[in-house]
């Protein structure tokens, strides 16, 4: 692993930041929220992909807060840079915890339920995926043309 520089707050480990990928490990606390951000709009604005830095980074940070709220253990997060303009960018967020997230509706005096509903109505698609241990939530955004 290789240290990442651009990146606000503790990382954990950098898997790889080079070519169509980039990968980073984030610890179960607070700080996990901003540096999974300022990684995610680094590498967006490396690739030139400014046009979905703000809802990528967005979304991220809802289901890395899900995260830190329902799991324990390090969190994964992940990007899949599109082959060309009009693809999809492809976003994972990892965590040791096995239960698949359930979207619910929130009242308006809740104050949270509502980051499934954002994630299902910003992406192109979305889901979840069990993994060795834990699970992967995903979600898809097309990159302008």
């Amino acid at each position: 692993m290789k240290p990442d520089m651009g990146v606000a707050g503790e990382v954990i480990g950098v898997i790889d930041t080079e070519g169509g990928c980039a990968e980073w490990t984030f610890p179960a606390d607070p700080g996990a929220v901003r540096a999974a951000r300022a990684a995610v709009r680094g590498r967006l604005r490396a690739w030139d992909l400014d046009s979905v830095a703000d809802i990528t980074a967005l979304l991220v940070s809802e289901l890395v807060t899900n995260a830190l709220r329902h799991a324990t253990g390090p969190i994964g997060v992940r990007l899949v840079r599109p082959a060309r303009l009009g693809d999809a960018l492809l976003v994972e967020v990892s965590d040791p915890l096995p239960d698949p997230p359930r979207e619910r509706v929130a009242r308006p005096e809740d104050e949270s339920g509502r980051g499934l509903q954002l994630l299902a109505h910003s992406s192109r698609r979305w889901g979840t995926r069990p993994g060795e241990a834990g699970k992967t939530v995903w979600f898809e955004l097309t990159v302008p043309r």
